[in-house]
């Protein structure tokens, strides 16, 4: 087995590698999102270790895995936010990025904070007010960022 501290060196260089083979091998992909608000109504983001960019928690949904279970565990390793209700469906997008590549976005509204557990993937994360976000948001998280919150039609890709 390789040794933890090894692994957790190398992650951030092998992981785009891996995510590109897997995603060639797989028909189609499903990845989940979660819209997370503290009591003050900033939202929650996270930058990632291997790509660039502020997104919403989330990541992909697991063999054997329901959406909903994925969401929450996504929130609660890369967030470390716990759900404390069953997450709500926002809507389903097609990722234009990668072929047959989906992502369902989830409002979680009743949370509590717990240990975050991403072994090294997230670099930063925080609550930002919407009028002060950090530099680098993505386009697609800007996008769902005005679906959410300002009333803004909802759109079919990422």
């Amino acid at each position: 087995m390789v040794d933890a501290k090894i692994r957790r060196r190398l992650e951030p260089a092998i992981k785009p590698l891996f995510h590109a083979w897997w995603r060639m091998r797989r028909a189609m992909t499903l990845g989940v999102r979660a819209v997370v608000t503290d009591e003050s109504g900033r939202v929650l983001l996270v930058r990632h270790t291997y790509t660039e960019g502020w997104y919403f928690p989330g990541g992909g949904v697991e063999k054997g895995e329901t959406a909903i279970d994925a969401v929450k565990r996504e929130l609660e390793e890369e967030g470390g936010a716990t759900a404390l209700e069953t997450p709500r469906l926002i809507g389903f997008y097609a990722n234009p990025k990668f072929a047959n590549d989906h992502i369902a976005l989830y409002r979680i509204d009743k949370w509590a904070p717990c240990a975050h557990r991403s072994a090294g993937e997230i670099a930063e994360r925080g609550f930002f007010a919407l009028d002060a976000l950090p530099d680098g948001v993505t386009a697609g998280t800007q996008r769902r960022l005005a679906e959410v919150f300002q009333g803004a039609a909802l759109s079919a890709e990422w």
